[in-house]
């Protein structure tokens, strides 16, 4: 690498220059047969037969599945992670499915021949970057000259240090970790302690115990923070722009306390907006003045589909923004929302919802309407409102034949005899 200007030291196979002088070197000096050096030695180079897998009788199962789940994550891992890499640097395409059924397909038959355990390799990949291969004859090249090594050039393998192919494994391992550096040093930038606390964790985890072990536990440890963050159902207060009546955005700061409100009012005696322009109070933070909340009216968005998962938080999280309008709020302060008299679901962001989901939407409707409280559903999606009308929704009290929220508050101002003309 240091010899930019000679670039045919690039193509020069080093592995192999290294084994030929250590093969040649122990030869010469006897070191296996008069210094006691660990050398390769005579290894059967005939063909495997076909044979049917068998799991030895002196062999424990739960090693050999402990094993082959540790082989076949690392496999699978290193496999995808390299042909993505491979198929962005030179922009074609590759489909992580049909990458695991051909190593599921070429494992089995392999198994059959008792082959090694066969993966994506990284360097490989990285072999046949640089020489430009664009196709699978690379790799029929490479398992023939597999195939004559086997049968014909293990016999000048015998007097080969063992100390030095642990050397070349050894060397690899530290090529894979190459961007480990840099890695390490994205996460202390962007400042992800999280991330970087689990990297150093499992690498520990798999250096004190065992590979199994830190693979176990980074297997482990992400199914839990995946399922802790899909367990949330993605959902936002809305309220009423200021500058456009029939225009709603999101509100992302903390709902004002109660006595002192930016609010648009809806109350039952009053036929128009109330705005009250009062300051916060001391101590509640400030939000957007340009967007308002509608007085005795939850309108939230639904940002993704809702699934067994992420649906068991959906009423905790609705009970939280209609108490305090936000979910920042701690639940040991005092409500800071009046009265609920109506709840408006935005179910734009939503294209589906299955039976689980629907469910736990359903008893939410109904405790609603058991409190008086009306429900409405806008921009129900079809596939959303087939569900609906089977599940019984309207039946619930549960309304969703709304095309945007102005004609949803529009009807709820009829039925609830309050205001909502901008």
């Amino acid at each position: 690498r240091q010899f930019r200007s000679a670039l045919w030291l690039q193509g020069i196979p080093d592995t192999l220059v290294v084994i030929i002088l250590a093969t040649l070197v122990s030869w010469a000096a006897k070191l296996g047969r008069e210094y006691g050096v660990a050398v390769f030695g005579s290894v059967d180079g005939d063909l495997p037969r076909f044979s049917v897998p068998r799991v030895p009788a002196y062999v424990d199962s739960k090693d050999i599945v402990s094993s082959a789940i540790t082989i076949t994550m690392i496999g699978v891992v290193e496999s995808v992670i390299v042909a993505r890499e491979y198929a962005s640097r030179n922009h074609y395409a590759v489909s992580s499915n049909r990458e695991l059924v051909a190593l599921g397909v070429s494992n089995i038959i392999g198994s059959a021949f008792g082959s090694y355990p066969a993966f994506g390799s990284l360097s490989r990949s990285k072999l046949n970057d640089r020489a430009k291969a664009t196709s699978q004859l690379s790799g029929i090249v490479a398992a023939i000259l597999v195939l004559v090594s086997l049968l014909g050039l293990l016999p000048y393998l015998y007097h080969l240090p063992l100390g030095v192919l642990a050397a070349i494994i050894v060397d690899a391992v530290v090529s894979l970790l190459s961007a480990t550096p840099h890695a390490i040093s994205f996460l202390f930038k962007v400042q992800a302690w999280s991330d970087l606390f689990l990297l150093l964790f499992i690498c520990a985890c798999s250096v004190v115990a065992s590979v199994e072990t830190g693979i176990l536990l980074a297997v482990v440890i992400s199914l839990i923070m995946v399922i802790k963050r899909s367990n949330m159902p993605r959902i936002k207060l809305l309220g009423r722009s200021t500058e456009n009546g029939y225009e709603f955005r999101p509100i992302d700061g903390i709902a004002p306390s109660s006595g002192a409100s930016r609010r648009q009012s809806f109350s039952s005696d009053d036929s128009e907006f109330d705005q009250l322009q009062d300051e916060p109070e001391d101590g509640s933070e400030e939000y957007d003045a340009q967007v308002q909340h509608v007085e005795g009216v939850l309108i939230v968005r639904v940002d993704e589909s809702l699934y067994f998962a992420n649906a068991g938080q959906l009423h905790a999280r609705l009970n939280r923004l209609e108490l305090y309008g936000d979910m920042r709020v701690h639940p040991s302060e005092d409500p800071r929302m009046k009265p609920t008299r109506a709840v408006v679901f935005d179910l734009i962001g939503m294209p589906d919802i299955d039976g689980s989901a629907l469910e736990i939407l359903l008893n939410i409707v109904r405790e609603y309407s058991r409190r008086q409280v009306r429900v409405a559903f806008v921009r129900v999606c079809d596939s959303v409102r087939g569900r609906f009308e089977k599940s019984g929704m309207a039946d619930a009290g549960g309304e969703y034949d709304f095309n945007d929220i102005t004609a949803a508050l529009n009807h709820l101002e009829r039925e609830l005899t309050i205001s909502v003309t901008p």
